[in-house]
Formats: C-alpha cells, structure tokens, sequence
C-alpha cells in the first residue's frame, strides 16, 4: 500500500483487535475507528484505571476487552495490532497466528506507509541520546524532521503529511523490532549487552530481535555498528547493504574514530575532522560514542558545521545524568534511565571522583557480577532499594575488590528512603547518582516517572 488511506480502505470488512490502549496504540485506534473499521481494544488493565480513555473510544465505536482475560477471544480476530511490551511468543498470540490472523504492530505499519528515508536506531544503551542528535543535526541541516518511536511518539499519525524529502528518525527497541520485516534505511547498532532477559528470555533471541535494525535493508542501504561492542563488531559483516563502524578506542582505516582529542571521518571522499571533544557538553565517554553512532549516520546529508553548532547547544535529554541541582555543595544527577547494568557503569565512569550512588529496582534477569566490581571501586556510599536490593548488595560484597574498598552499603525501603539516606551521608563536593542499573516496573510506571519523582524528591531537601 502506497498511501495510509488505501491502507484503511483495504482494511474495510475486517475484524481488528489492538493490544494495549497505551501512548504508542492510542493514535492508532482512533484512526481506525475513523475510518469505519470494527475495533476492539484488548487492555490487561481495568475500566477504572483506563478511565476517560474507556469512554472515548466507546464513543468512537471501539468495544472493549479488559482485565485478566482480554486476550482469550484474541485469536477470533483476522487482523491483531501487538503492543510493544506483549512478546509474539505469547501462546493467546501464537494461536491465533496458526489460526490465521494477522499479527502487526504501529510500528510495522508505520514502516509500510513512511513515504521518506528512515534513520532507526536501536542497541542496549544509548538509544535514545543518538537518536535526538540525529534528528538536531538534520534539522540544523534545514530538513523537516520526524521523531519518534520507542522515544515516546507514535509517529503512523503523521505519515499523510509526510514527503519523500522529509527525514523520520526513529528509535527501536527489541520489543518493537521483534516481528519487523522491514529496515529503515539507515540502521544504528549502538551496542549489545544482556538486556531484557525477563522478556526475551535468552540472550539469542534478544540478539535476533535487535538484527532486524538491518536484516531487511537493500544494498544501497547502510548499517552503522559499535567497533568496540565485541556483538556489534561481529555482526557488522552480517549487514546486507554498506557497514560503517565506529570507535572511541581504536582508529580506523574506515569509519569514525578518535584523534587528537576530535572525532574523525574517514570515507571514500578521504579523512576529516568532524567535531572537536571540546564542544561535547554532555558528560561520559558513552556519550562520545554516542555522538560518533550520529554522526555516521548523517554523513553526507549533514554539513560538519551543523554537527558542530548542535553539540555546543546540546545539553542532553532528561533523565541521563542529569543535574537536578547542587545543595550545600552536593551534586545531586537524574540518571533514571540506568535500567541495565552497563548503563550504570557507563554512568561511574563519567565521573573522575567515588559517587553516593542510588541503584536497584525491578528484576529483568539480567547478571550483576561486573557491576558489583565496579561499584566496589567506584562507590563511596551504596544506596540501595527495590526487588533487586538483595542481589545487588550480594554482587558488590562478592567482588575481590569489596574487602579494601570502605564502601558503605545501605537498605531502604523505597525511593524516599533512598533519597533521605542519601542526603544524610553527603557532605560538600560530593555527588550523588540516581542510576538503578534496573527497571522501574517495581515501584513506578516507568523510568520517567522513577526520574521526575526523585527530582522532586531532591528539590524538597
């Protein structure tokens, strides 16, 4: 289909169910329920806790299925809109696959319908950070830009006022790439890790959901990976059109490197200085990487000037080491979206002196020997709160490097706790770091939340 309204007219006749009426599903059902489709929203969550939305999309025709049940009719449905955050593996939806459906999902269709080039990105850290600077850097360039996906906006709303000279610059997570069958055009492979092993079970089918970033594109497409992600790097010969690497520690013959205290550009037009490290703001050595992942992927549709302007104005995104505020000579960082270990780690190295560090939180199955030895080395006073408490402590006192360390471990029972723990062990110069290293499912919606609720927490001192 060429155009979304031919979509919708194909469409006319069938039965269709989306799952979830959350920010990314939301936009979608009520375009369907415009176009005179027969819609129903299957929701885990109660009538009440939906609340004004329920009676919305009643009025707009959708009928609703909710609460423990709602996807026992799910395989009675010729076509099923997934949500990100339910796995296809399911068995409600891997029955109604054998018996026919048709199982998709916003972002596949936004795929099928995106009348422009696409820029994706995805990898275990870093995802989010990329991606803004790809979409600054383009709109520095005068494009018109659209940004969106995992980073919180659906974007299948906007693609009847898209053209092909626009730019979507989208970031993907493992979840939303898992039944992709197209690639965007430009593929960023920031880096992979364990992750999401509570969802994706093993680390294989993690890796295979994340290689649909490029598994689909053409040979006049480019993939661009982490040089110094040992995964990455393997999976680069893998890609089908051009690959581009990477790397902050070792200079390539081809690709983005570090040299002489700059990021450097070698292509077939030959070697260039793209952007002095001097004009990065934002702290951390993984932002360093994450600035080479961008500027690969505009080569060539981006002038090195606009590189430059956007790196001397850009001061981050909520929530990555953020600086919430400085009392009494305290330092006080928003780093909620350390949801993974590596995360966290990244987060220790951007400082050059031992944080007060505020970790733990919902249990994705995901190992804690590596950040235990370096929290041990890294960490003055060790916060700790959530499910994950436990193994977290139990990581950092099993590393070698524990017994000589004098880090201090303290348990509180939740973030408020954490906070005034925090607080009370601080004194002038020190820093103190939210990074939980987990997932905020235990306490709170989301790792926003979890971040604006300790901001708030901390503004209160």
């Amino acid at each position: 289909m060429s155009t979304i309204s031919e979509y919708l007219e194909e469409m006319q006749g069938r039965t269709v169910a989306v799952i979830g009426a959350g920010v990314s599903n939301t936009p979608l059902i009520r375009m369907l329920l415009r176009a005179g489709l027969k819609v129903t929203v299957c929701d885990k969550a109660t009538r009440e806790r939906l609340g004004d939305l329920a009676g919305e999309l009643e009025s707009l025709g959708a009928t609703l299925q909710l609460g423990p049940d709602y996807l026992s009719q799910i395989h009675t449905f010729d076509v099923i809109f997934r949500t990100p955050g339910l796995s296809p593996n399911t068995p409600e939806l891997r029955r109604a696959v054998e018996e026919g459906s048709s199982l998709t999902s916003e972002m596949e269709l936004f795929f099928q319908l995106c009348p422009c080039r696409i820029i994706g990105v995805t990898g275990s850290d870093g995802k989010t950070t990329t991606t803004t600077l790809i979409s600054e850097f383009l709109k520095e360039a005068g494009y018109n830009v659209y940004l969106g996906g995992n980073i919180g906006k659906p974007l299948l709303p906007d693609v009847d006022g898209m053209t092909p000279e626009d730019m979507a610059v989208v970031e993907l997570s493992s979840f939303q790439l898992m039944t992709m069958e197209q690639s965007p055009n430009v593929a960023v492979f920031t880096n992979l890790s364990p992750n999401h092993l509570d969802y994706h079970h093993t680390m294989e089918e993690y890796t295979a959901a994340k290689l649909n970033i490029f598994s689909h594109q053409g040979p006049d497409d480019m993939a661009i990976f982490n040089y110094d992600n040992d995964i990455t790097r393997s999976l680069a010969r893998q890609a089908p059109g051009k690959s581009v690497l990477f790397s902050r520690k070792q200079r390539l013959e081809e690709g983005v490197y570090l040299r002489d205290g700059a990021i450097w550009l070698t292509n077939e037009m030959g070697s260039r200085e793209v952007l002095p490290l001097a004009d990065i703001h934002i702290p951390g050595v993984h932002n360093i990487e994450n600035y080479m992942a961008a500027i690969a992927a505009v080569d060539g549709l981006v002038p090195d000037k606009c590189v430059r302007a956007v790196a001397q104005r850009f001061t981050g995104v909520e929530h990555r080491i953020e600086l919430v505020r400085e009392l009494d000579g305290v330092k006080y960082y928003n780093d909620s979206i350390g949801t993974s270990p590596t995360r966290t780690m990244a987060c220790l190295d951007s400082f050059d002196q031992k944080l007060i560090l505020i970790a733990g939180g919902y249990d994705k199955g995901v190992p804690f020997t590596q950040l235990g030895a370096e929290i041990a080395k890294k960490v003055k006073v060790l916060v700790l709160t959530g499910d994950t408490a436990p193994a977290i402590r139990a990581a950092v006192e099993e590393a070698p490097e524990f017994a000589d360390s004098g880090l201090r471990i303290i348990q509180t029972d939740d973030l408020a706790g954490a906070v005034a723990a925090a607080h009370q062990e601080a004194s002038a110069g020190d820093v103190v770091v939210l990074s939980p290293a987990c997932a905020a499912f235990d306490q709170f919606k989301n790792f926003m939340e979890r971040g604006r609720v300790f901001k708030e927490l901390v503004q209160a001192l």
